[in-house]
C-alpha cells in the first residue's frame, strides 16, 4: 500500500523505516484523505524528495522546510534542511581508525538502545542497529557557528532527532542474512599501452600533504566503472605541483603520468587520510582541446563529455554543485560523486532526484564551477563512497580509475618507478582484507555477517 507513494519499497531486502505514520496514513488513505499536499503531515513534516530500493537495502532523502518550526527551537539557517537514511544487507569492511566511535543520545535510548551520534567527514550521523540491520541516519553540517546560509551541527542535531523519534516501518521485507559475496579481481588488459604511465598510490605531491602527512597506499579498485571522461584524460592535483617556466606557470594536467591527490590538503574531513584531513577525491582533466572547428574531429573546450561511469540513480536536488549516481546491488552499495558541473545546466538537463542513468550516458560536461563560475580550473573532481556502519565513507578512487581508463583506451599502465615484465602477470582474486597489488580487486569485501567488527 505505501509503494504508491515510495515506489519499489518492496524491492527492499530489509525493513524500511521512514519517518512515516503508518498507521494514520494508511487510514486516511482508505478514506480518501491524502494527496501530495497533505502527505508531510503524516511525515512528522518532512518532505520526501528522494526514494530508492534494490537488492542490497534503500536509501532516501527528506527535507524539512525552514518555516516548519513546531517542536523545534529556532535556528539561523534559512535553507530546507535534507535528511538521508540508509538501511542496507551490505556494510563495506574497510581500515576505518575512526570507525565505530560516538556517543548516545540520552532522549532516544529507549528507542535506539545502540544508537550512536558523532560528525564524521562534514555529516552529523546517527547510526543504529534494528532487525539485525545497520542503519544510518546522517545531516551534512559544519561542526561550527549557525549561519544563514550553511547549516550548522547544533541546528541539525534536533532535525535529525525529530526524523529519528518518526521512523516506522513502512514496507520492504523482512531482514534475512547478509549474502556472502566474493571479491573479484578488476578486468585489466594484458597488452601494455604505448603512453599511459601512472605514479604509485599514495604518491602526492610532496608537502602537498595537510599537518605534514603523505599519501595512503590504496590499491583497492572499489568498483568496476566507465571511465568518467573521454581519452586522453589526466589525473593531477589542481592545487599543487605547478612549476614555473619562464614567467609562465606551466601547469601539467594534460600529460602523464598520473598521480594521486586524494590525501592533499583540504579542509574537508577525511578518516582514511593520516592526517584525519583530505581531497576526499581525485582531480581529472580532460586532454587539451584545440578552438572548435567543422568536422568530425572538432573539438569544443567547452563541450568536453562527462559521462555516467555505471546504471545507476541520481541523488541530486535543484541548485545543488555536486550530483551522485548510486549503485545498489546484490553485491555493491556504492556512491559515485561529479563535482565543478554548472548546477544551472544540471537542473536544465534534468540531472535531479531519481533519475535512472545507463552506464556511458553523458550527463553534463567539464566545467569550473565552485560556488561561482570559473571558481575553479577547469576540471571534473571524481570521488566513491561505500555504506559502513558508520554510514557513507570516501575512499581513494585512485585505482578504480586507473583500471577503468585501461579498459577504455585497451591497454594497460606502467606504473613509474615499478619495474614490470613484459607481460603483466594474469590478474588474480585478492583475499579478504588483503587485497592483491596487482589484480586490484574489487571490494574491499562486503561484511556479510551482521554485527561483524569492521576493524
Amino acid at each position: 500500500m505505501t509503494s504508491t507513494v515510495f515506489t519499489g519499497i518492496g524491492r527492499s531486502p530489509v525493513p524500511v523505516l521512514l519517518p512515516l505514520d503508518t498507521s494514520a496514513y494508511l487510514s486516511a488513505r482508505r478514506r480518501g484523505a491524502v494527496d501530495p499536499q497533505t502527505l508531510p503531515r503524516y511525515q512528522a513534516d518532512f518532505q520526501a524528495d528522494l526514494f530508492d530500493a534494490g537488492p542490497s537495502g534503500y536509501d532516501a532523502v527528506f527535507s524539512l522546510a525552514p518555516e516548519v518550526t513546531a517542536g523545534l527551537p529556532s535556528r539561523i539557517f534559512a535553507k530546507p534542511v535534507e535528511v538521508q537514511i540508509t538501511g542496507s544487507l551490505i556494510t563495506y569492511d574497510i581500515a576505518d581508525p575512526a570507525g565505530g566511535k560516538g556517543e548516545g543520545v540520552k532522549a532516544l535510548s529507549a528507542q535506539y538502545p545502540d544508537l550512536r551520534r558523532f560528525i564524521r567527514e562534514g555529516y552529523v550521523r546517527y547510526a543504529f542497529t534494528r532487525f539485525g540491520v545497520p542503519y544510518v541516519v546522517s545531516i551534512q553540517c559544519l561542526d561550527s557557528a549557525p549561519r544563514p546560509k550553511r547549516l550548522a551541527c547544533r541546528e541539525a542535531y534536533p532535525i535529525a532527532e525529530r526524523f529519528l523519534r518518526a521512523l516506522r516501518v513502512a514496507g520492504g521485507q523482512p531482514s534475512r542474512n547478509a549474502p556472502e559475496i566474493t571479491p573479484i579481481a578488476a578486468e585489466r588488459p594484458s597488452a601494455f599501452d604505448a603512453d599511459f604511465t601512472y605514479r604509485p598510490v599514495g604518491d602526492i605531491v610532496v608537502n602537498s600533504g595537510a599537518r605534514g602527512q603523505g599519501g595512503r597506499a590504496d590499491p583497492t579498485a572499489y568498483s568496476q566503472i566507465r571511465y568518467p571522461l573521454d581519452a586522453p584524460a589526466y589525473v593531477h592535483s589542481q592545487s599543487f605541483g605547478r612549476r614555473r617556466t619562464s614567467d609562465k606557470f606551466d601547469q601539467p594536467w594534460s600529460q602523464y603520468p598520473w598521480r594521486d591527490n586524494f590525501c592533499e590538503a583540504r579542509d574537508f574531513n577525511v578518516g582514511q587520510c593520516a592526517s584525519g584531513l583530505g581531497h576526499q577525491g581525485q582531480d581529472l582533466r580532460p586532454g587539451a582541446c584545440p578552438v572548435r572547428r567543422d568536422g568530425p574531429d572538432g573539438c569544443d573546450p567547452r563541450r568536453q563529455r562527462v559521462l555516467a561511469v555505471r546504471d545507476g540513480v541520481v541523488i541530486r536536488s535543484a541548485r545543488q554543485q555536486g550530483a551522485i549516481i548510486q549503485v545498489n546491488s546484490g553485491t555493491e552499495h556504492v556512491r559515485f560523486r561529479y563535482m565543478h558541473m554548472n548546477p544551472a545546466a544540471m537542473d536544465k538537463d534534468g540531472l535531479l532526484n531519481g533519475r535512472r542513468l545507463r552506464e556511458g550516458e553523458p550527463i553534463g560536461v567539464v566545467s569550473n564551477y565552485l560556488d561561482h563560475p570559473n571558481g575553479t580550473t577547469r576540471h571534473l573532481h571524481f570521488d566513491v563512497q561505500l555504506f559502513t556502519r558508520d554510514g557513507w565513507i570516501w575512499v581513494n578512487p585512485y585505482m578504480t580509475l586507473i583500471a577503468a581508463y585501461e579498459r577504455l583506451i585497451g591497454g594497460r599502465g606502467r606504473e613509474v618507478g615499478v619495474e614490470i615484465a613484459a607481460t603483466p602477470p594474469p590478474a588474480t582474486t585478492g583475499s579478504l582484507g588483503a587485497p592483491a597489488q596487482d589484480s586490484s580487486p574489487l571490494g574491499p569485501a562486503a561484511d556479510a555477517a551482521a554485527g561483524r567488527d569492521r576493524n
